[in-house]
């Protein structure tokens, strides 16, 4: 690949690589640009999918991240269910799966990745296939048109890990009228990210709304019957051989990066495509930006860790550092998070900012964590001001993160 840039592929046609296509543009690229997604579906936005598409007040059509103007202002090149095989660097060349080759001076991964599913219940890494039916993830449009029908006739639902993606699916299928029991391995899920006196309070809202709340509780297996030429699930057995009864079991334990296409390539990947601080990969034509960049971060005392965001937010606002180093071909700008992010649950929205520390304490500035309408802020031991939260609480929010941390930026 040389160095001047004609050609851009971007692999992957989520928030991240729509995004990516947008920023391009915006910092003057005219050259060729194509969006590579594997799913046969027009690109479309994830977030939704476990709360309003799931509960039917949206359709596909508010999904949409692109419109038909939007493709031609863009001046895009859509490769919808295609599958990328193989990046060529040396040769410039992007291999599909179907056998085709596209020739490329600069490369977006933004594949994402795929959802972590149960032993026994998926895909395994040998590509076999074992049918449970009744067990579902959350990922795809696909994923949220097979649960929701699922939900039609509100079943007794499970829902495994009380991440925010699995607290969202609880809520959910509690305001659909499904009976719903919410594990995690964990004592207090939540805690590592908002501190455990907000994570209290999140844990207790389920309660307050009906939903079982079994913390502390992993998976031991699943208790399946006769269903056709398959097996479909009646029952989750804990760590303590109790079995909660279920007729839909959801999966929300994390996910696995879609690097295994890059094998060969010369980009180093470990749970994610690893870049620097802009998310430039170790090839100064390839750069990756939302799930599944793992980009370096300055850590205590002038070192360097990584990280991995699995935000709407963060894909956002990777898009521009990433194009204007793809276009550069070397890094002029880094990626600085925000940290914000939200969470749809119960009717209320759970908003932060900022990025709390692992001692931070957390000091109440409006509402009480009581009535599950608050604003908060968390302070370190300088009583420096490391993050706001609200629950609840948008507007309030909004103005003790502008007074406390200057960023505004709300989710579109």
């Amino acid at each position: 690949m040389g160095r001047r840039v004609r050609t851009v592929a971007v692999v992957g046609s989520s928030v991240a690589g729509t995004g990516a296509a947008r920023a391009l543009r915006r910092a003057g690229f005219d050259g060729r640009l194509v969006l590579v997604g594997d799913e046969a579906h027009a690109p479309y936005d994830r977030p939704p999918l476990s709360k309003g598409f799931l509960a039917g007040t949206l359709g596909e059509a508010d999904l949409a991240l692109l419109d038909p103007d939007d493709e031609a202002d863009l001046a895009l090149e859509l490769h919808l269910g295609t599958r990328v095989d193989h990046l060529d660097p040396r040769a410039g060349r992007l291999g599909l799966a179907d056998g085709r080759e596209l020739a490329v001076d600069g490369v977006v991964v933004a594949t994402g990745g795929r959802a972590r599913r149960l032993p026994g219940t998926g895909d395994t890494a040998d590509g076999d296939t074992v049918e449970t039916r009744g067990v579902h993830v959350l990922r795809t449009l696909d994923d949220a048109l097979a649960l929701g029908a699922a939900l039609r006739a509100r079943p007794r639902v499970v829902v495994v890990g009380a991440g925010f993606l699995g607290a969202e699916v609880a809520s959910t299928c509690r305001g659909l009228g499904c009976p719903v029991t919410l594990l995690d391995a964990a004592a207090l899920p939540l805690a590592p990210v908002l501190g455990e006196r907000v994570a209290r309070c999140c844990a207790e809202q389920h309660a307050d709304h009906g939903t079982d709340v079994r913390h502390g509780r992993s998976v031991a297996g699943l208790h399946t019957a006769p269903s056709g030429r398959g097996r479909r699930v009646t029952g989750v057995e804990l760590d303590d051989a109790t079995v909660v009864p279920a007729d839909v079991v959801v999966v929300g334990v994390g996910i696995t990066p879609n690097t295994e296409w890059l094998a060969g390539s010369g980009l180093r990947c470990r749970d994610g495509v690893r870049t620097d601080a802009g998310l430039m990969t170790d090839l100064p034509q390839v750069v990756a930006v939302g799930d599944v960049a793992r980009h370096d971060v300055e850590g205590p005392a002038g070192t360097v860790g990584t990280s991995r965001h699995e935000h709407w937010t963060s894909a956002g606002e990777q898009a521009d550092v990433a194009a204007a180093n793809l276009l550069a071909g070397r890094t002029l700008v880094t990626f600085r998070p925000s940290g914000y992010f939200w969470s749809d649950q119960y009717g209320r929205m759970l908003q932060l900012a900022g990025r709390p520390g692992p001692g931070d304490r957390v000091e109440v500035v409006d509402g009480d964590l009581a009535d599950r309408i608050f604003t908060a802020r968390y302070l370190d031991g300088a009583g420096t001001t490391t993050a706001v939260l609200g629950l609840g609480s948008p507007r309030a929010f909004g103005r003790l993160r502008r007074a406390e941390l200057g960023r505004v930026r709300q989710p579109a």
